[in-house]
Protein backbone atom coordinates (compact mmCIF):
# COMPACT_ATOMS: atom_id res chain seq x y z
CA UNK A 1 0.00 0.00 0.00
CA UNK A 2 2.97 2.28 0.40
CA UNK A 3 3.21 2.61 -3.39
CA UNK A 4 -0.25 4.11 -3.51
CA UNK A 5 0.63 6.49 -0.75
CA UNK A 6 3.60 7.68 -2.78
CA UNK A 7 1.45 8.14 -5.85
CA UNK A 8 -0.96 10.36 -3.94
CA UNK A 9 1.78 12.42 -2.31
CA UNK A 10 0.64 15.50 -4.20
CA UNK A 11 -2.44 15.41 -2.01
CA UNK A 12 -0.42 17.34 0.55
CA UNK A 13 0.88 15.50 3.63
CA UNK A 14 4.54 15.19 2.67
CA UNK A 15 5.71 18.08 4.81
CA UNK A 16 3.34 17.69 7.76
CA UNK A 17 4.69 16.57 11.11
CA UNK A 18 3.14 13.14 11.61
CA UNK A 19 4.03 9.63 10.61
CA UNK A 20 0.90 8.09 9.06
CA UNK A 21 2.48 4.62 9.09
CA UNK A 22 1.26 4.17 12.68
CA UNK A 23 -2.29 4.49 11.45
CA UNK A 24 -1.53 2.45 8.33
CA UNK A 25 -0.63 -0.53 10.52
CA UNK A 26 -3.96 -0.15 12.28
CA UNK A 27 -5.72 -0.16 8.92
CA UNK A 28 -3.84 -3.17 7.62
CA UNK A 29 -4.95 -5.14 10.67
CA UNK A 30 -8.58 -4.61 9.66
CA UNK A 31 -8.14 -7.13 6.85
CA UNK A 32 -7.56 -9.82 9.47
CA UNK A 33 -10.22 -8.62 11.90
CA UNK A 34 -10.18 -6.05 14.62
CA UNK A 35 -7.34 -6.79 17.06
CA UNK A 36 -9.06 -4.67 19.70
CA UNK A 37 -11.86 -7.22 19.88
CA UNK A 38 -9.33 -9.93 20.68
CA UNK A 39 -7.60 -7.77 23.26
CA UNK A 40 -10.89 -7.02 24.99
CA UNK A 41 -11.54 -10.73 25.56
CA UNK A 42 -8.23 -11.29 27.33
CA UNK A 43 -7.78 -7.95 29.00
CA UNK A 44 -6.56 -8.15 32.59
CA UNK A 45 -7.66 -5.75 35.29
CA UNK A 46 -4.30 -3.99 35.08
CA UNK A 47 -4.65 -3.58 31.32
CA UNK A 48 -8.21 -2.32 31.69
CA UNK A 49 -7.05 0.21 34.27
CA UNK A 50 -4.23 1.33 31.99
CA UNK A 51 -6.68 1.73 29.08
CA UNK A 52 -9.05 3.78 31.24
CA UNK A 53 -6.20 6.05 32.31
CA UNK A 54 -5.05 6.44 28.71
CA UNK A 55 -8.56 7.40 27.63
CA UNK A 56 -8.92 9.88 30.50
CA UNK A 57 -5.66 11.49 29.43
CA UNK A 58 -6.70 11.35 25.78
CA UNK A 59 -9.89 13.27 26.48
CA UNK A 60 -7.88 16.04 28.10
CA UNK A 61 -5.37 16.11 25.25
CA UNK A 62 -8.16 16.52 22.69
CA UNK A 63 -9.00 19.85 24.35
CA UNK A 64 -5.42 21.14 24.14
CA UNK A 65 -3.24 22.62 21.43
CA UNK A 66 -2.18 21.04 18.17
CA UNK A 67 0.39 18.59 19.56
CA UNK A 68 -1.85 17.64 22.48
CA UNK A 69 -4.73 16.91 20.12
CA UNK A 70 -2.51 14.72 17.97
CA UNK A 71 -1.53 12.78 21.08
CA UNK A 72 -5.17 12.41 22.05
CA UNK A 73 -6.08 11.23 18.57
CA UNK A 74 -3.40 8.56 18.74
CA UNK A 75 -5.02 7.32 21.95
CA UNK A 76 -8.43 6.94 20.32
CA UNK A 77 -7.00 5.28 17.24
CA UNK A 78 -6.01 2.53 19.68
CA UNK A 79 -8.70 2.56 22.36
CA UNK A 80 -12.47 2.65 22.23
CA UNK A 81 -14.33 5.03 24.50
CA UNK A 82 -17.73 6.54 23.59
CA UNK A 83 -16.86 9.66 25.58
CA UNK A 84 -14.42 10.60 22.82
CA UNK A 85 -16.98 10.92 20.03
CA UNK A 86 -18.31 14.42 20.90
CA UNK A 87 -14.74 15.70 21.04
CA UNK A 88 -13.68 13.96 17.84
CA UNK A 89 -16.48 15.33 15.66
CA UNK A 90 -15.39 19.01 15.75
CA UNK A 91 -11.90 17.97 14.64
CA UNK A 92 -13.34 16.94 11.27
CA UNK A 93 -13.53 20.67 10.48
CA UNK A 94 -9.90 21.45 11.35
CA UNK A 95 -7.82 23.27 8.75
CA UNK A 96 -4.91 20.87 9.29
CA UNK A 97 -5.47 17.72 7.17
CA UNK A 98 -3.48 15.59 9.60
CA UNK A 99 -5.92 16.42 12.38
CA UNK A 100 -8.89 15.70 10.12
CA UNK A 101 -7.37 12.44 8.93
CA UNK A 102 -6.53 11.29 12.44
CA UNK A 103 -9.99 12.24 13.74
CA UNK A 104 -11.55 10.16 10.97
CA UNK A 105 -9.44 7.14 11.89
CA UNK A 106 -10.33 7.60 15.55
CA UNK A 107 -14.03 7.68 14.64
CA UNK A 108 -13.51 4.45 12.75
CA UNK A 109 -12.21 2.93 15.97
CA UNK A 110 -15.07 4.52 17.89
CA UNK A 111 -18.02 4.18 15.49
CA UNK A 112 -21.16 6.13 16.32
CA UNK A 113 -24.36 6.87 14.39
CA UNK A 114 -23.84 10.61 14.91
CA UNK A 115 -20.55 10.42 13.01
CA UNK A 116 -22.00 9.04 9.78
CA UNK A 117 -23.36 12.25 8.25
CA UNK A 118 -20.22 14.31 9.01
CA UNK A 119 -18.05 11.55 7.54
CA UNK A 120 -20.17 11.36 4.39
CA UNK A 121 -19.94 15.12 4.00
CA UNK A 122 -16.19 14.92 4.35
CA UNK A 123 -15.95 12.18 1.73
CA UNK A 124 -17.81 14.40 -0.71
CA UNK A 125 -16.13 17.70 0.02
CA UNK A 126 -12.59 17.17 1.36
CA UNK A 127 -9.87 17.89 -1.19
CA UNK A 128 -7.23 15.82 0.60
CA UNK A 129 -6.86 12.24 -0.62
CA UNK A 130 -5.47 11.00 2.70
CA UNK A 131 -8.55 12.30 4.48
CA UNK A 132 -10.94 10.70 1.99
CA UNK A 133 -9.00 7.44 2.26
CA UNK A 134 -9.47 7.51 6.01
CA UNK A 135 -13.17 8.23 5.56
CA UNK A 136 -13.86 5.21 3.35
CA UNK A 137 -12.08 2.99 5.86
CA UNK A 138 -14.05 4.48 8.75
CA UNK A 139 -17.36 4.05 6.90
CA UNK A 140 -16.69 0.33 6.76
CA UNK A 141 -17.03 0.33 10.55
CA UNK A 142 -20.42 2.07 10.21
CA UNK A 143 -21.83 -0.64 7.96
CA UNK A 144 -25.38 -0.47 9.36
CA UNK A 145 -25.66 3.14 8.18
CA UNK A 146 -26.47 4.18 4.57
CA UNK A 147 -22.86 4.10 3.42
CA UNK A 148 -22.95 1.62 0.55
CA UNK A 149 -23.75 4.04 -2.29
CA UNK A 150 -21.11 6.60 -1.22
CA UNK A 151 -18.55 3.80 -1.09
CA UNK A 152 -19.58 2.69 -4.58
CA UNK A 153 -19.04 6.23 -5.89
CA UNK A 154 -15.62 6.34 -4.23
CA UNK A 155 -14.68 3.03 -5.85
CA UNK A 156 -15.82 4.31 -9.23
CA UNK A 157 -14.34 7.80 -9.26
CA UNK A 158 -11.72 8.54 -6.58
CA UNK A 159 -7.93 8.25 -6.58
CA UNK A 160 -6.25 4.87 -6.24
CA UNK A 161 -5.54 5.13 -2.50
CA UNK A 162 -9.22 5.82 -1.81
CA UNK A 163 -10.42 3.10 -4.18
CA UNK A 164 -8.12 0.69 -2.36
CA UNK A 165 -10.03 1.06 0.91
CA UNK A 166 -13.43 1.62 -0.65
CA UNK A 167 -13.18 -1.89 -2.09
CA UNK A 168 -12.55 -3.33 1.38
CA UNK A 169 -15.25 -1.29 3.10
CA UNK A 170 -17.78 -2.38 0.49
CA UNK A 171 -17.40 -5.91 1.82
CA UNK A 172 -18.28 -4.67 5.31
CA UNK A 173 -21.25 -2.66 4.04
CA UNK A 174 -22.45 -5.49 1.84
CA UNK A 175 -22.60 -8.04 4.65
CA UNK A 176 -25.57 -6.22 6.19
CA UNK A 177 -28.11 -7.87 3.85
CA UNK A 178 -28.38 -10.02 0.76
CA UNK A 179 -29.56 -7.07 -1.33
CA UNK A 180 -26.60 -4.94 -0.29
CA UNK A 181 -24.24 -7.86 -0.83
CA UNK A 182 -25.50 -8.20 -4.39
CA UNK A 183 -25.07 -4.48 -5.13
CA UNK A 184 -21.60 -4.41 -3.59
CA UNK A 185 -20.58 -7.52 -5.52
CA UNK A 186 -21.81 -6.10 -8.82
CA UNK A 187 -19.66 -2.98 -8.38
CA UNK A 188 -16.64 -4.94 -7.19
CA UNK A 189 -16.90 -7.14 -10.28
CA UNK A 190 -16.84 -4.09 -12.53
CA UNK A 191 -13.78 -2.67 -10.77
CA UNK A 192 -12.04 -6.03 -10.87
CA UNK A 193 -12.39 -5.91 -14.63
CA UNK A 194 -11.40 -2.31 -15.30
CA UNK A 195 -9.38 -0.78 -12.47
CA UNK A 196 -5.87 0.18 -13.50
CA UNK A 197 -4.30 -0.48 -10.08
CA UNK A 198 -3.39 -4.12 -9.33
CA UNK A 199 -3.76 -3.62 -5.57
CA UNK A 200 -7.33 -2.38 -6.05
CA UNK A 201 -8.15 -5.40 -8.21
CA UNK A 202 -6.64 -7.67 -5.54
CA UNK A 203 -8.78 -6.05 -2.87
CA UNK A 204 -11.85 -6.47 -5.06
CA UNK A 205 -11.17 -10.20 -5.18
CA UNK A 206 -10.69 -10.33 -1.41
CA UNK A 207 -13.95 -8.47 -0.81
CA UNK A 208 -15.88 -10.64 -3.24
CA UNK A 209 -14.59 -13.66 -1.35
CA UNK A 210 -16.02 -12.21 1.86
CA UNK A 211 -19.43 -11.61 0.26
CA UNK A 212 -19.84 -14.75 -1.80
CA UNK A 213 -21.73 -16.77 0.82
CA UNK A 214 -24.46 -14.11 0.92
CA UNK A 215 -24.97 -14.02 -2.84
CA UNK A 216 -27.70 -15.77 -4.79
CA UNK A 217 -26.65 -18.48 -7.23
CA UNK A 218 -26.39 -16.40 -10.43
CA UNK A 219 -24.23 -13.73 -8.84
CA UNK A 220 -22.15 -16.31 -6.97
CA UNK A 221 -21.42 -18.09 -10.25
CA UNK A 222 -20.49 -14.77 -11.83
CA UNK A 223 -18.02 -14.11 -9.01
CA UNK A 224 -16.43 -17.54 -9.31
CA UNK A 225 -16.03 -17.10 -13.06
CA UNK A 226 -14.45 -13.68 -12.45
CA UNK A 227 -11.91 -15.34 -10.15
CA UNK A 228 -11.02 -17.83 -12.87
CA UNK A 229 -10.71 -15.10 -15.49
CA UNK A 230 -8.47 -13.05 -13.20
CA UNK A 231 -6.31 -16.11 -12.56
CA UNK A 232 -5.92 -16.71 -16.29
CA UNK A 233 -5.81 -13.22 -17.76
CA UNK A 234 -4.73 -10.61 -15.21
CA UNK A 235 -1.27 -9.33 -16.12
CA UNK A 236 -0.23 -8.79 -12.48
CA UNK A 237 1.08 -11.78 -10.51
CA UNK A 238 -0.25 -10.44 -7.18
CA UNK A 239 -3.79 -10.34 -8.59
CA UNK A 240 -3.49 -13.84 -10.00
CA UNK A 241 -2.26 -15.07 -6.61
CA UNK A 242 -5.24 -13.45 -4.88
CA UNK A 243 -7.61 -15.08 -7.37
CA UNK A 244 -6.04 -18.49 -6.82
CA UNK A 245 -6.29 -18.10 -3.04
CA UNK A 246 -9.95 -17.08 -3.35
CA UNK A 247 -10.72 -20.11 -5.52
CA UNK A 248 -8.98 -22.46 -3.11
CA UNK A 249 -10.93 -21.04 -0.16
CA UNK A 250 -14.21 -21.80 -1.92
CA UNK A 251 -13.37 -25.52 -1.79
CA UNK A 252 -15.40 -26.20 -4.94
CA UNK A 253 -14.05 -29.44 -6.45
CA UNK A 254 -15.22 -28.57 -9.98
CA UNK A 255 -13.49 -25.19 -9.84
CA UNK A 256 -10.28 -26.66 -8.46
CA UNK A 257 -10.36 -29.32 -11.18
CA UNK A 258 -10.82 -26.60 -13.79
CA UNK A 259 -7.84 -24.69 -12.41
CA UNK A 260 -5.72 -27.85 -12.43
CA UNK A 261 -6.71 -28.44 -16.06
CA UNK A 262 -5.56 -24.92 -16.92
CA UNK A 263 -2.24 -25.64 -15.21
CA UNK A 264 -1.84 -28.95 -17.04
CA UNK A 265 -2.57 -27.30 -20.39
CA UNK A 266 -0.05 -24.53 -19.68
CA UNK A 267 -2.69 -21.81 -19.89
CA UNK A 268 -1.80 -20.12 -16.63
CA UNK A 269 0.95 -17.47 -16.72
Amino acid sequence: MSDLENQSGDEGLADLAIDPEVLERELAAELLGDPLDEIACEESEDEALLAARECDAGLKWLLGGHEDRLQGLRVFCEYRDPRAVPQLLPLLQEMCPVLRMSAVYALGRNPSPVAVEPLLNLLQSDSNGYVRKAVVWSLGNHADAPVLNPLVRALQTDIAAVRLWASVSLAEAGMVSAAKADLAASELLVSLGIDSEPVVRSNCIWSLGQLIDQLEAPRREQVMEAFVQALVHDPEASVRDEAQAALEQLEQPDLLERVQTLVDEGLLP
